[in-house]
Order: C-alpha cells, then sequence, then structure tokens
C-alpha cells in the first residue's frame, strides 16, 4: 500500500520536526533551585510527588521527551504540570507537551483527547492549528490497508480537511493537503479494489459502480487512469458502447502514453469502433469539473 503510504509520509516528516510552535515551548526554562536533584531521579523513579514546582515537572518532561526517549513517561510529567498547576502559564504550554509526546509513543488515542482538550480550553492561542493537526496525523497514522474497512481513512480525511479549513494559511494545512492527497487515493485504491472484484465475477454493474466513484469522486488520483480503461471494458461487456467509446476517449486525451490507454483503444477497435467522446456523459461532466475533460 504505496509502503504503508509512504510510511506515514515518513512519519508526518516527524510532525515537522516539532513545528517552529514547539521549538518555542521546548527551550528549557531557567534551572530551578531542584533541577539538579531531578535529573538524578529520572532513571529510578516515574511515579512523581505531589506539589512539585511547575518548571521542574516541566523539563523533566522535556529531559525525557528529548534525551532519554521516553515518551510515555514524559506525557505523564506534562499532565502533572496541568494537574498540579491548572492556572500557570506552563499548564498550557504542557497540556500541548503532553498531546505530542503521546504521539510519539503512537499513543493516538491519548494524543486525540488531549490536543482536542487544548482546543477547547485555547481556542484562540496559536497553537491551537498544531493541535488540530496532532489529531489530524493521529487519525491517518492509523489508515488500514485497502483490504480493511477505511472508516478510519474517512476520520483522516474528515481531520485534514478541518485543519486546512480552520489554519488554512498556517504551514500545517500545507502538511495536511499533502496528506489528504495520500488518503485520498487510499479510498480510490480501496474502490478499485472492489471493482476488480466484480470484474472478475462479471458483475459488470457492480463494477461500473465502483469505478465510476473513482472517477466522479477522486479524479486526481493515481487510480483514475485504470477507472476509464476498466469502464471501457465494463461497458462493452454490457453493450453500452457509448459509454465505452468516451471512457476511451477521455483515457487517451488525459494520459495518450498510458498502458491503460492502448487496452482500451484496442478493445474498441477489436469491435469496429473508435473513441468518441460523448461531451454529455457523466464522465465528460466529472473530468471537466476539474479540467480532465
Amino acid at each position: 500500500m504505496m509502503l504503508e503510504l509512504s510510511t506515514k509520509l515518513a512519519r508526518n516528516t516527524r510532525l515537522l520536526r516539532l513545528s517552529t510552535v514547539l521549538v518555542l515551548l521546548t527551550a528549557p526554562l531557567g534551572a530551578c533551585s531542584t533541577m539538579s536533584d531531578g535529573w538524578s531521579k529520572l532513571f529510578g523513579k516515574e511515579e512523581v510527588a505531589a506539589d512539585e514546582p511547575a518548571d521542574k515537572l516541566y523539563n523533566e518532561g522535556l529531559y525525557m521527551l528529548n534525551e532519554d526517549k521516553r515518551a510515555t513517561a514524559a506525557a505523564k510529567k506534562f499532565e502533572e504540570v496541568d494537574r498540579q498547576h491548572p492556572y500557570s502559564d506552563l499548564a498550557r504550554k504542557s497540556l500541548l507537551m503532553s498531546a505530542y509526546a503521546h504521539y510519539e509513543a503512537q499513543d493516538y488515542d491519548s494524543t486525540i483527547g488531549a490536543a482536542q482538550r487544548y482546543i477547547t480550553l485555547h481556542p484562540g492561542s496559536p497553537d491551537a492549528a498544531y493541535a488540530q493537526y496532532l489529531i489530524a496525523a493521529s487519525h491517518f497514522d492509523q489508515i488500514p490497508d485497502i483490504s480493511r474497512d477505511q472508516g478510519r481513512t474517512e476520520k483522516a480525511i474528515n481531520a485534514l480537511e478541518e485543519v486546512v479549513r480552520k489554519y488554512p494559511n498556517s504551514e500545517y494545512a500545507q502538511a495536511a493537503r499533502r496528506k489528504l492527497e495520500s488518503a485520498r487515493d487510499q479510498l480510490a485504491g480501496k474502490e478499485m479494489s472492489v471493482g476488480r472484484y466484480y470484474m472478475e465475477r462479471r458483475d459488470f454493474t457492480g463494477a461500473i459502480n465502483r469505478f465510476k466513484t473513482v472517477v466522479t469522486q477522486y479524479q486526481r488520483t493515481r487510480h483514475v487512469e485504470e477507472a476509464l480503461a476498466r469502464l471501457t471494458e465494463a461497458y462493452m461487456a454490457i453493450g453500452i458502447v457509448n459509454e465505452a467509446q468516451t471512457a476511451a476517449a477521455l483515457l487517451g486525451h488525459n494520459f495518450p502514453e498510458s498502458a491503460w490507454y492502448k487496452d482500451a483503444y484496442n478493445l474498441v477497435k477489436s469491435n469496429g469502433l473508435e473513441p468518441s467522446e460523448n461531451k454529455s456523459s457523466w464522465m465528460s461532466r466529472a473530468l471537466r469539473k476539474v479540467g480532465l475533460g
């Protein structure tokens, strides 16, 4: 599956390498009086004592996340800042950092919960865009193979579109658009897989419905070439030759060097016909909407 969506787009480019937002958030605070004691306790004790200073907890969380690579333990430290010092400025920062730490630990449900809470409590914060992106990335990283139900892919698309809609000029919107392309390609791939299944069983009407979905909803994906070729074959099989000719013509117009076009062209010619576009066909209308007609 495109090497698992290119390994989830190279782990979301490491979540934009923590982003400019996290550069600001992860800068260690001024050394507090208990800092040297804190580092010595990191390796033997995960529990957090009551009423520890906020800056100590925060810096310990940063150390665990960045140096010690214990993301789950780091998330707990950040959560303690929020629990013990709920009205401090560090509580706000720690809530976002806990969401990121959970993401690094691949605890996606906790990531989504923490990020959503951040957005609810701080909707006007400049960092809300990053929290929204963490939610979308968590759904994206759970996209399954095309042989599985694609409910998670739908969730990922909805969450990614939310990033683009709410924060269209942010760096996260750009990253979300790239992931949207991969997620939509995934859904198109699922439709193609089911369509091929129907073709093998000579259920041509069922196959046409699946390939039609690709052409009408996922025109910009890599699957549209094959979909048009399969439509040519399916329509020829049931005797609707004008639609078969249209599919072949559109394929030749948009992908003249495609091997799929050669197959579609030969199929139409073998029946004494030529590719010929019917501009009132649903295929022509669908592709014209995106400049492919």
